[in-house]
């Protein structure tokens, strides 16, 4: 035991175990994963003894076995050697190949040459204005954020089921190769069938694009169609991201008003070389474009030659009755180009979104998406395709309205007993809701306040395009992230906050 007494010196099992492994891993999985990390953190270096079976399980309180078949496997894979009557032990060439370290030696980098970043940028993304949530919002009480994840809708096992049969031989063997500009067949043919036909939207196969997300989509539409001297108009006040995105790429954004019925059409449109709205519920404040304004953006659009770039980002989490279609299903010009996202409303991790665009634009965008990152992951795409397919997803957006009309009634509600000064959007079929604040508030103080005592909501400010002359006292409040019997004591708990600042500015 002295070998492995003097092996353990740098070594305190039980605090590596919990530190270098998994908690939702196997045991097995756990000691693997522990003992890889120490062997190629240089914690057990090659040759290094291992401890005994035994020993191992009894300072980690597991059983033998367990311990034994991570070994074995390991063993298989390279990472041990077993000596016989001696034990387990590293592997002596399980390093071989890797750089060594660099040398510490010499004189260290003169502060002098450091590299001037401020020259070389062409600008700074990370001094632009963005929405900003929490990183613990999951932990908080009352997480009132949009358009997060929601354990209690997520759809475990049938997400499992589709990744499973995604890993089948065939599977395989459609999805591991490079598909270079092209996607999956089998998710295209699921948007073009099952997808967009809930929308109003239909489109060939070659007119439909993958993205990584709605975010990627407009940056590809940006980069391609873009320039420092374009007009683009945006919704005002509107979608953040998108505005950082256009911004990065011309001089000129005009701001376009928004009212209760969505973006104001008329004549200041007509000097727009592409109009970025989101119509089916407007980016923040969750207003549909009424029908009468959809044709007359319609025909600006003719008038001027100019592009709509529609976002359809709340397509799949819409509840309610009289679902207004996308804007798209009254295009016939082929001048509004659709944004989607499918993963937005349960896993917004996915990042699976598409563009529909006529056939000589997409083929563009697959050329150019080719030069960013080939092709979104098609492993993704094809359990994404299986999801669909298997009828998960519909099932999926049927329970999703379900909870979420209940939350929205439950939010109206505990808005009005607990806010009756705040003004707010009807909540129809959204999964947030727009609040207009007195003229006194500061949301972003509020905010700030309100997240210390568990409540998660977002300040509005952000939304409006010049920082300052934007409103103060706006507040987005989602609910696709709480649980319906949390609404009503997280909004009670918000009105309690408000209630510190109203007689601080009554003061």
């Amino acid at each position: 035991m002295s070998s492995q007494a003097s092996m353990l010196k740098p070594v305190l099992w039980e605090r590596l175990f919990e530190r270098e492994s998994a908690p939702n891993l196997s045991l097995q999985g756990r000691v693997r994963q522990m003992l890889v990390s120490a062997i190629l953190s240089g914690h057990l270096p090659p040759g290094a003894p291992v401890p005994s079976s035994r020993y191992l399980a009894d300072q980690l309180s597991i059983a033998r076995n367990t311990v034994v078949f991570a070994y074995q496997q390991l063993v298989s894979e390279g990472y041990l050697e077993s000596r016989e009557r001696s034990g387990h032990f590293v592997h002596d060439g399980v390093l071989e190949g890797r750089a060594a370290p660099p040398s510490m030696d010499g004189d260290p980098p003169s502060s002098v040459d450091h590299v001037r970043w401020d020259e070389r940028l062409r600008f700074r993304p990370s001094r632009q204005r963005n929405i900003v949530k929490p990183r613990d919002w999951q932990k908080q009480p009352y997480p009132f954020v949009y358009g997060q994840f929601d354990q209690d809708l997520f759809p475990t096992a049938e997400w499992r089921e589709c990744c499973i049969k995604a890993l089948s031989v065939l599977d395989i063997r459609s999805w591991a190769p490079d598909l270079i500009t092209h996607d999956d067949p089998a998710l295209i043919e699921q948007i073009r069938t099952q997808v967009l036909p809930r929308r109003g939207v239909w489109a060939d196969a070659e007119e439909i694009v993958i993205t990584v997300g709605a975010q990627h989509a407009l940056y590809l539409l940006a980069d391609l169609l873009v320039n420092e001297d374009t007009v683009v108009g945006m919704e005002d006040p509107g979608y953040p991201d998108a505005r950082n995105i256009f911004a990065s790429h011309t001089r000129h954004l005009l701001p376009l008003p928004v009212d209760d019925q969505g973006l104001r059409t008329g004549t200041h449109l007509l000097g727009c070389d592409y109009v970025f709205v989101t119509p089916g519920h407007q980016c923040p404040t969750t207003v549909t474009l009424s029908p009468t304004r959809r044709e007359e953006l319609l025909t600006l659009a003719r008038q001027a030659d100019s592009l709509i770039i529609e976002d359809d980002f709340e397509s799949e989490s819409r509840w309610g009755d009289g679902a207004i279609p996308a804007l798209k299903s009254l295009d016939r010009d082929g001048r509004v180009i659709y944004v989607g996202s499918l993963a937005k409303s349960f896993a917004p991790g996915l990042r699976i979104g598409y563009i529909v665009a006529p056939r000589e634009l997409t083929a563009e965008l697959r050329a150019l998406r080719r030069l960013m990152l080939r092709h979104p992951s098609a492993y993704i795409q094809r359990a994404f395709s299986l999801f669909i397919s298997l009828g998960h997803h519909h099932s999926l957006l049927r329970r999703q309205s379900q909870a979420y009309q209940k939350r929205g009634a439950e939010l109206a509600d505990a808005l009005a007993r607990w806010l009756p000064d705040f003004t707010a959007v009807p909540i129809t079929g959204s999964s947030s809701c727009w609040l207009k604040g007195p003229e006194w508030l500061d949301a972003t103080e509020l905010a700030q306040a309100a997240q210390a005592e568990g409540v998660v909501v977002e300040p509005g400010q952000v939304f409006f395009m010049e920082a300052a002359r934007a409103p103060r006292n706006f507040l987005r409040v989602g609910f696709t992230s709480i649980r319906a019997e949390h609404i009503g004591p997280g909004i009670e708990k918000l009105a309690q906050v408000v209630r510190r600042f109203r007689l601080r500015a009554a003061a």
